[in-house]
């Protein structure tokens, strides 16, 4: 477990400590904030094209390292390395997009002309954000948060998450490589305390948060309590609906390859899958066989057979935890559900059925391999349980019918939604959700709007 005031890198697949790192002292909070304010005096002076060149740069040392920097975020995390360097090279394609439409976003807009004047809005930085990141992908939140502000003009303090210290060096020393100016980009390993520090100083102006719900609501109400802006990206327990299919081990095979992306540590992965009662049947037996076929295997070795360890202890006794309570509700368990007797982190990949909607568990997400199915009758019945959930971050709906998928995709309450795909996820769409999934929208054209002065510039002609 993380120890007090340290930042350490465990790898997931033996439990071996690899490397630790001591946390900022107190008084270090306010030296690194007049930093990033002094910095953003000079960055937001460079014009958006030359903070985009540079910006450009990093591009490049992201995926000239690309082999180097997923090993890393293996072992800090427990992420199959060919995982790791596709979200190592998606990282890459954010600061692209941003480096190359960066200037277009943040054009003058012409909103009025009469006969005397004419007005335009204008996006112009604010100045030093905080970023607070999560384990779970450590490069490619970095970037959807770090991208389209640093091409803005905005400067950065990024506290990452505890257990992926050496990630957070790896993406410090890129910024640096990339000619990256001191103080716009500073990473800090900072503690609880000293993140509220950060959040209550007069020169940071927005705070975004990728994590639990449990953390955004503090982080939210801190940011409230000093009329910080806030972007929250939160938790998600995603319904993934099949009314109707051709091929039924396809659409499981399908979706259990979903699921078990990041061994299932995803925020908008497919955590519900809500299934018509004439396949039903059918497409457990295809995920139990699916499931069953898996055996642990290491991260950083390349192999379709196996699944790979969970993040942390404390993240495969939480789910263990949640399984038990499962069970104690009446779920039944088809496979899986226990952890090999192996070093390190690993959970069998679970097949799930029969939670009891309405029950405690019921409203739970599984942040792990556990594939979690519903039985429903009718259209009506299956929106009815896609929608009773206090997250709405994506969802997925699918039929062999197109305009039947599209009709229920209407009625989905989400902020991502497929209908006969799952949302897209790319470096040009937003990415963000409703309810207790958070507020805000990163990537995309709005993924420069969340920390920007939309300013009114009326000119006399």
């Amino acid at each position: 477990m993380v120890t007090s005031g340290v930042f350490q890198t465990i790898n997931p697949a033996t439990g071996e400590v690899l490397a630790e790192h001591p946390t900022i002292d107190d008084g270090d909070v306010d030296g690194i904030v007049t930093k990033s304010r002094d910095a953003f005096a000079s960055w937001r002076s460079l014009t958006i094209e030359e903070r985009a060149a540079k910006v450009e740069k990093l591009v490049s040392l992201l995926e000239d390292n690309a082999d180097e920097l997923a090993s890393i975020m293996t072992k800090d995390m427990g992420k199959p390395l060919t995982e790791a360097k596709e979200e190592t090279e998606f990282s890459a394609e954010i600061f692209r997009y941003y480096a190359t439409n960066g200037p277009t976003f943040a054009a003058d807009q012409q909103v009025n002309e009469d006969d005397e004047t004419i007005s335009y809005i204008q996006r112009r930085p604010v100045g030093p954000l905080l970023g607070i990141m999560p384990w779970n992908f450590p490069y490619y939140q970095i970037a959807r948060f770090a991208a389209p502000n640093l091409v803005l003009g905005n400067t950065i303090i990024l506290k990452h998450a505890e257990s992926c210290p050496e990630s957070a060096l790896a993406m410090q020393r890129m910024m640096d490589q990339a000619g990256i100016p001191e103080g716009v980009y500073q990473n800090v390993f900072a503690t609880h305390d000293q993140i509220s520090a950060f959040i209550a100083h007069p020169h940071i102006q927005g705070v975004s948060l990728t994590g639990s719900e449990r953390a955004g609501a503090a982080i939210a109400e801190q940011a409230g309590k000093h009329l910080k802006k806030a972007v929250l990206e939160l938790g998600g327990s995603d319904p993934y609906v099949i009314l109707s299919t051709d091929d039924v081990k396809a659409a499981a095979q399908q979706a259990f390859a979903v699921r078990m992306e990041n061994t299932g540590q995803s925020c908008n992965s497919n955590k519900r899958m809500i299934v018509m009662d004439d396949i039903y049947d059918d497409f457990v037996a295809e995920m139990v066989s699916l499931a069953s076929n898996l055996k642990p295997g290491d991260p950083s070795q390349p192999d379709a057979t196996a699944y790979s360890p969970l993040s942390s202890a404390k993240a495969a006794e939480g789910l263990m935890a949640q399984l038990q309570r499962a069970k104690d509700a009446g779920a039944t368990v088809h496979v899986g559900g226990d952890r090999p007797d192996l070093p390190g982190f690993y959970v069998q990949p679970t097949v799930l059925t029969d939670v009891p909607q309405g029950s405690e568990i019921y409203y739970e997400e599984f942040f792990g391999p556990v594939i979690n199915i519903f039985r429903v009758e009718s259209d009506e019945q299956a929106l009815q349980l896609a929608n009773d959930t206090q997250y709405g971050l994506g969802s997925a709906v699918f039929a062999t019918d197109p305009d039947r998928a599209r009709k229920f995709a209407d009625g989905l309450e989400a902020g991502m939604v497929g209908a006969n795909t799952s949302p897209e996820e790319s470096a040009e769409v937003p990415f963000g959700g409703v309810k207790r999934s958070g507020y805000g929208r990163e990537l995309g054209p709005v993924g420069m709007d969340e920390f920007v002065n939309k300013r009114l510039l009326t000119v006399k002609k």
